[in-house]
């Protein structure tokens, strides 16, 4: 849910304030990039800084086009929901960061050039 809000600093500070302790649970910058769904639904990445015990937050960022539903990821999350899901359990008060730096990336990682380098790859290793 703190994906989804315009304000996500309010939405932790209230969180917090009227719960003593509580669960977090986001997509992963991989999970996000991955799903249609979320392209445009989703505003903020958060990471779990587990040196400063802390979520940092910064904006969105699509680093790809993507290329599965929802359902879909939801049946991979059966598989590799380490790699797609963080969660976030906190007691008393939420510590957390939001960067300043809007840097983006320009040229975006295409689906289809990383398919043609592995099954290019593939095929050369079969003729050897």
């Amino acid at each position: 849910m703190a994906e989804h809000v315009e304000d996500v600093s309010y939405f932790l500070n209230e969180l917090s304030r009227v719960g003593k302790k509580g669960y977090i649970e986001v997509p992963t910058r991989l999970e996000d990039n991955l799903v249609f769904e979320n392209k445009k639904a989703h505003i903020w990445h958060l990471v779990f800084d587990d040196v400063n015990n802390q979520i940092n937050i910064s904006k969105k960022q699509q680093y790809f086009e993507p290329v599965l539903t929802v359902g879909t990821i939801k049946k991979l999350n059966e598989y590799f929901r380490e790699s797609l899901v963080i969660e976030l359990s906190w007691e008393d008060n939420i510590e957390f960061n939001i960067s300043k730096d809007n840097t983006y990336i320009s040229d975006k990682i295409s689906i289809l050039s990383l398919f043609k380098k592995y099954f290019s790859k593939k095929i050369r290793s079969l003729i050897k």
